[in-house]
This record gives structure tokens, sequence and C-alpha cells, in this order.
């Protein structure tokens, strides 16, 4: 697809973009509390949508479920709220649900992985980390890391999914379902799901930053045993997290110093590349090498 440029009409900061599964919607969020749903396609310009309205403050993330679920959409706010976005009849939204566990701003949303179920972890300013499951009847569950970041939770991020009975987890037949987190206190902790508990699966904290860290991802799964978290920070750099099979200590390596801070670390699909977006308007691209060193490919204009 040709680089194209999209207009939403903001009167403010823009924090998020996130694409649908099949690439044809984009859904932006905005300091004027807003989301926005944009139509692209690659032969004509631009389509506004919808705009939901619901939060009633800066809106910091938006993610988009599986669409096995149907059109759902997750946004967290500066107001503590975590919205439930359903789509009815074509454009039109409505609040499916309301969750007001936060006592404070929730900085980052992620939906597990779609063999799991529809299932949101969400991570906030008050240090705790929520997960919400929905329920056959139409309700949700809840699960908490209390205090995972006592200083505040800034991004959190799922493990792919692992087939049934391919590592043995805390049953033989269970899945292993972790999540990963960036917080205030400069570390990456690591989450493991055992008997419907949630407990740290990374002995101690994993520690490489100076300062607060802004986002982890933790890249697809190619089959191999090997794990790699990359994680963002205000510091400038980007480190990459490998554990090379289950049970194993997780080795930090710095994959740059960027020099300015760092927000955001996305993967390919496949797995074999980064994208990171650092300082104001500097998004690079970095593959690693056969050596297990990463190369920036190119930078994005």
């Amino acid at each position: 697809m040709p680089a194209q440029k999209i207009e939403m009409g903001y009167s403010d900061t823009v924090h998020d973009v996130s694409m649908d599964y099949y690439g044809k919607r984009v859904a932006t969020v905005s300091s004027d509390t807003t989301i926005k749903i944009i139509g692209v396609s690659n032969n004509s310009a631009s389509q506004h949508l919808a705009t939901l309205s619901g939060h009633q403050g800066p809106v910091w993330q938006v993610s988009w479920a599986h669409p096995k679920f149907g059109s759902i959409l997750a946004s967290c706010s500066y107001d503590g709220r975590v919205i439930i976005w359903k789509e009815g009849h074509q454009n039109e939204w409505t609040q499916a649900h309301v969750f007001t566990d936060h006592k404070s701003s929730v900085n980052s949303i992620a939906w597990a992985p779609h063999e799991v179920g529809l299932c949101l972890a969400c991570g906030s300013s008050d240090g705790n980390i929520s997960v919400f499951t929905a329920l056959s009847d139409g309700g949700w569950d809840t699960t908490r890391i209390d205090q995972a970041h006592p200083l505040g939770v800034t991004s959190i991020s799922w493990a792919p999914f692992t087939a049934l009975g391919a590592l043995v987890g805390c049953g033989v037949l269970d899945p292993i379902q972790k999540l990963a987190s960036g917080g205030c206190d400069n570390t990456v902790k690591v989450w493991k799901l055992c008997n419907g508990n949630w407990t740290m699966d990374c002995f101690p904290s994993l520690q490489m930053h100076a300062d607060w860290v802004r986002d982890v991802a933790w890249a697809p799964n190619l089959g191999l045993p090997k794990s790699t978290i990359a994680s963002a920070s205000q510091d400038g750099t980007v480190v990459m997290w490998t554990m090379a099979k289950e049970g194993e200590q997780w080795e930090g390596k710095v994959l740059n110093d960027f020099k300015i801070p760092v927000w955001r670390v996305s993967w390919s699909l496949t797995g074999n590349l980064v994208a990171v977006a650092a300082g104001e308007d500097n998004v690079t691209l970095w593959k690693e090498a056969v050596d297990g060193e990463w190369q920036q490919v190119t930078i994005v204009d």
C-alpha cells in the first residue's frame, strides 16, 4: 500500500492509532476525549465513518478485538475508565460495557490472543493490572494483579498463544497465558496465569532501563521455544529480552540508544522486524541478523 495521509480532524494531540484485522478501518484516539474511526483503501481518500464519545479525559489507547467476536473496540483513558464498544448496524457504535475498577488513569490495554477468548488486560497509574474476560452469559469475569508496578503501569502486552499440550503449564493441557508489563519503576515484569491467579514469572524483575518503561511488546511466536520481549524507555533505549526456552532466565540486550525518549515498539506479524517510534518524528525499522545482532534496515519518512 502506498503511503496515505489520513485527515482526522482532531483539534488536539493524537495518542494512538490502531488498524482493524482486515486493514480497512483505522481507529484513532486523542486528548479531545473522542475516538474516531476512519475508512482507508488503496485507491481512494480516507473516509470518516464514526466518532465515539464516552470518555471524560484524554484517551490513551484503542484496540480492535479479533473479528471472530464481532466488531468490537476497547479504549482506555485518563478518566480511569475502560470502555468496550460494539458495532451494531454498520458504523453505529454503542457502549457495551464500561469498567470503572481503576482509580486513576488507565494507560494501556491489550486483547489476549483470540484462542484464549474475549479477554482484555489493562494497566493503570494506580499500579494495578486488571484482566477482564467475557462470559457466555454476557457478563465479565475479573482477575487482578495488585501493585504490579506500585509507581504506575505504563504498558502491557500478551505473550503469543501456545498450542494445547505443547508446553507443560500449570496443567498438561492448559495453554500458557502470560503478560509482560512495563512501569514507572523502570522495570519490565512477566506474569503467568496459574489456577486462576496471576503470579510473577521472572525473578528478579527485568532491570536494564534507567527511566520509565514506556512500552513493552511481546514478539510473535514462530514455532521456536525462544520468547522475545522488546521494551522502550524514557531513557532513550530499546532492550530486547530473550528467554531461550520455558523456565530459563531472561537475558537483556540493548538494541540501540536513541538518545531521545522512545515511546512505542511494534513487531511485524512474522516477528523478524521491529518498528521503533522515538522523539517527535523518529520511526525506524530493525531486523535481527543471523548472528543475533539487530541492524537498522530503514527510516520511515
